[in-house]
């Protein structure tokens, strides 16, 4: 038998802006370390589902100013919050649907999906938006399939603890959020890398030998 590839599994919704730094994080440290044998598999974690009503724009725009101010400057530079989609159902049902193709093309779809949103300042939630990037991918629309794993997801993550948007798994072992140190003040959060935190989780678990 062919053995499973290594992954790293997430658990992250897309329109989270501590999901979009820290997944473009753990890929540049997973191809500094040499590791790109290991797909990164983003599953559903739908906020809207989680909390019972959609993410909050001005919120999230909060968050993106703190995540530029005190760890990625660089980031959101397209950010729109007049695109910022009312739901991510069908987004995550389009990701859902190129993991079917292969974990290759899921992961991709993850990554392009929320540089849709966050660099170039488009509505995934949109119809139009979620046809485009589907014929990008060259795979077809989310179908109740799609939308049933989204959800499938969810419940999964549920049973497994996961406490928020990113929550990470890799042989294992899980964490929240490695690649930031988040604390909340009088005046909003705080936020700056941990790269302690998230080198210790990728050279301990996700870059580790399997467990026996």
């Amino acid at each position: 038998m062919t053995p499973e590839p290594p992954v790293i599994e997430v658990f992250a919704d897309i329109w989270c802006s501590f999901a979009h730094i820290g997944l473009r994080t753990v890929a540049a440290q997973r191809t500094a370390a040499g590791r790109d044998d290991i797909a990164i598999v983003v599953r559903s974690w739908p906020l809207e589902l989680v909390n019972g009503v959609p993410l909050s724009v001005d919120k999230t725009h909060e968050h993106i100013v703190e995540l530029q101010e005190f760890v990625a400057p660089d980031a959101f530079a397209g950010f729109d919050a007049r695109q910022f989609p009312s739901s991510t159902l069908e987004a995550l049902a389009l990701v859902a649907r190129a993991y079917r193709t292969s974990l290759e093309l899921g992961e991709r779809a993850s990554f392009r999906v929320r540089d849709a949103l966050f660099e170039e300042g488009r509505n995934v939630g949109e119809p139009a938006v979620i046809a485009e990037l589907a014929a990008e991918l060259r795979i077809g629309l989310p179908d109740d399939t799609d939308r049933a794993q989204v959800r499938s997801d969810w419940e999964e993550g549920r049973q497994r603890g996961v406490i928020g948007s990113p929550h990470f798994f890799a042989n294992g072992h899980d964490v929240f959020c490695p690649s930031l140190h988040i604390e909340r003040g009088d005046h909003g959060l705080t936020i700056h890398a941990n790269a302690q935190k998230l080198d210790h989780f990728l050279q301990q678990h996700a870059f580790a030998s399997p467990s026996a």
